[in-house]
């Protein structure tokens, strides 16, 4: 019996499968798999390193200048974190190798492949799992690793100075450069500080030539100064403010009590005790070049830190370099056991870090610019990788 009311014609809603945007089992596997390796990797590769890079140092330093055992304890866990975040690339090439190769010697590829699974879509985990990897290896490198360096280093050298003051006591010297004024590619010194001596916190015997000017326009001669770090001026006491004309004769001289001056923190910076690279993060490592290194006019000093920070951005990103390549020699139809894959593992990381060692040394010489040497490596590995996944997908 005919319906009395009239039937719609609209065509229906298309249906999203909701399973598309889930994890399928498949993945689950594969990233059970991956976890074991990887753990296995960042406690053995962490291990050796910290071993060589500071366990024996401090066992030294125990025997011979008698660091305290608790205290050596303190500066070991401190270190730790540092190496720890080293072994996350290796750790990551590892276990992609150690997975992919246990699965096709077990023929477990050639079945997921046989039911019609890409070879891209089969090393989907182990890519997403290392860009994990990589979030998790920059916020290590920001967060966490300076601050554990640096006060590690600190402990240290309070344990074995404890007479000598953690910043330099005598003579501070700091030059600031400008553009010069005939010759846009050449600079000329713009500011000369120094200060005879400083207590941590109080220089004394203050001399300041200012040049910013053309010629000698300023000279600034005090007892003490000390530098307000919540307002970024200078305060100086008990001296004497030169005004110098253009001829080099005094046409203004005024004595001062208190007074304050505009001038860089960065003679301040330079006093006190300096952060090496590895105990700063990016912005402090950026702030310290713009506001110190630059200010010197020393170029390779300049080139080098720039070299720094930029291995700080493309460090992390090994850790995408180690498991692209990782997944696309374990994918290849072989049967590779763990030892065989660890061995090609060190190999790898043996060869990368080689050619990165050759790429820093030419980015500092000048004959590569500081992005293209801190970066060359990843974009080769990258490439490297894309290629030898694309030769397993065929």
């Amino acid at each position: 019996m005919d319906s009395p009311y009239p039937q719609s014609t609209a065509p229906a809603p298309a249906q999203v499968p909701m399973n598309r945007f889930r994890i399928s089992l498949m993945d689950w596997y594969v990233v059970r798999e991956l976890a074991l390796p990887f753990l296995f990797g960042v406690g053995a590769f962490s291990s050796i390193g910290v071993s060589i890079g500071a366990l024996f140092e401090l066992i030294r330093q125990i025997t011979e200048s008698g660091l305290s055992i608790w205290l050596a304890m303190r500066i070991f866990g401190l270190r730790l974190p540092e190496f720890v975040v080293l072994s996350f690339p290796m750790s990551t090439l590892l276990a992609t190798m150690m997975t992919y190769s246990r699965l096709s010697a077990d023929s477990e590829l050639v079945a997921l492949r046989g039911c019609g699974v890409s070879v891209r879509r089969i090393v989907a985990p182990a890519i997403i799992l290392s860009f994990f990897v990589t979030g998790l290896t920059f916020a290590f490198n920001e967060f966490i690793t300076p601050t554990a360096n640096y006060q590690a280093s600190v402990a240290l050298e309070r344990a074995l100075n404890s007479e000598s003051p953690p910043f330099r006591e005598r003579n501070i010297l700091y030059r600031e450069f400008q553009e010069a004024a005939d010759d846009d590619d050449a600079t000329e010194m713009s500011r000369l500080f120094y200060a005879r001596r400083f207590d941590g916190n109080t220089m004394y015997g203050l001399t300041v030539l200012d040049f910013t000017q053309e010629g000698l326009s300023q000279v600034v001669s005090a007892d003490a100064a000390t530098f307000n770090l919540q307002t970024n001026i200078w305060n100086f006491y008990d001296g004497t403010l030169y005004a110098v004309s253009p001829d080099g004769s005094f046409r203004h001289i005024v004595k001062f009590e208190t007074q304050e001056i505009q001038l860089p923190r960065a003679p301040f910076d330079i006093a006190s005790r300096t952060k090496s690279d590895s105990e700063m993060n990016i912005a402090e490592a950026s702030r310290y070049l713009n506001d110190v290194i630059r200010q010197t006019g020393d170029e390779k000093s300049i080139r080098t830190w720039q070299i720094r920070i930029q291995q700080k951005y493309a460090l992390p990103f090994v850790c995408v370099v180690f498991g692209l390549v990782g997944a696309a020699l374990g994918v290849r139809p072989q049967r590779t056991g763990r030892a065989t894959s660890f061995g090609i593992s060190v190999i790898i990381i043996f060869g990368y870090y080689l050619f990165a060692f050759i790429s820093n040394a030419m980015g500092e010489v000048g004959v590569l610019s500081p992005l293209m040497s801190a970066w060359l490596p990843t974009f080769l590995g990258l490439g490297i990788g894309g290629f030898l996944l694309l030769r397993a997908s065929n």
